[in-house]
């Protein structure tokens, strides 16, 4: 299951760049723009980490930090800001803020705070280990790769990120819609027959353990079983 993040930007430039980002790290994002829809959001999303820019039209970050913190005690909340006195920090961690980032921030730096503060409230690693097994098979993200045996199959950049969303969400549903929106940019009927036409090679590889499956839900999803 991938790691979720709710992160709260009116900044539509760069909350693109940093969902993006998140998004290649192999984390799941969902963004929200205005303040007033950050607590339905959280409620509806359940994330593992919330980061929420402080300065947001209708509600900002701080009062959302105090509403969450209402509900879940132990959530990590990291703070986007573009100020730097110390009132504000003060301010920050009262409403129950775990960390910091001043505006404008690296993207590394900010992708190891979540790491920081995630690893700190679970207790254990945020992202998956390169390899992973599917039923007798060994996946490599990293190399792309899926061996059996001794036997290496390498796959494409895209085929290796579809089986990663599928082993990712593990006996859950992956909706077809979210997938081609991850992987192809759109839902478009083209890219929906691509879709299919890649499903039908990851099944190609993976048949030689009858145990692992990927089962297709018509017109929701898929689902990856062993």
């Amino acid at each position: 299951m991938k790691t979720k993040i709710l992160y709260v930007e009116d900044e539509p430039s760069l909350a693109k760049i940093v969902s993006e980002t998140l998004i290649s790290r192999d984390f799941e994002v969902c963004h929200v723009l205005d303040g007033n829809e950050a607590i339905s959001a959280f409620k509806s999303y359940g994330p593992h980490v919330c980061v929420l820019d402080v300065m947001l039209p209708g509600k900002d970050g701080f009062t959302i930090a105090k509403e969450i913190r209402y509900t879940d005690q132990k959530i990590p909340i990291l703070f986007l800001t573009a100020k730097s006195q110390t009132n504000d920090t003060m301010q920050g961690f009262q409403s129950g803020g775990n960390d910091f980032i001043k505006k404008p921030f690296s993207l590394e730096e900010l992708i190891v705070r979540i790491q920081n503060l995630y690893n700190l409230c679970y207790g254990k690693p945020l992202l998956p280990t390169e390899q992973c097994k599917i039923g007798k098979y060994t996946f490599d993200n990293t190399r792309q790769e899926l061996e059996l045996e001794g036997d290496i199959k390498r796959l494409s950049f895209r085929e290796a990120e579809l089986l990663n969303m599928l082993v990712a969400n593990r006996n859950d549903i992956v909706q077809r819609i979210e997938i081609l929106d991850k992987l192809w940019g759109d839902n478009s009927f083209f890219n929906s027959r691509n879709l299919d036409v890649y499903i039908t090679k990851l099944r190609s590889y993976l048949k030689d353990d009858t145990n692992v499956q990927i089962i297709t839900l018509k017109g929701v999803g898929y689902r990856l079983v062993e």
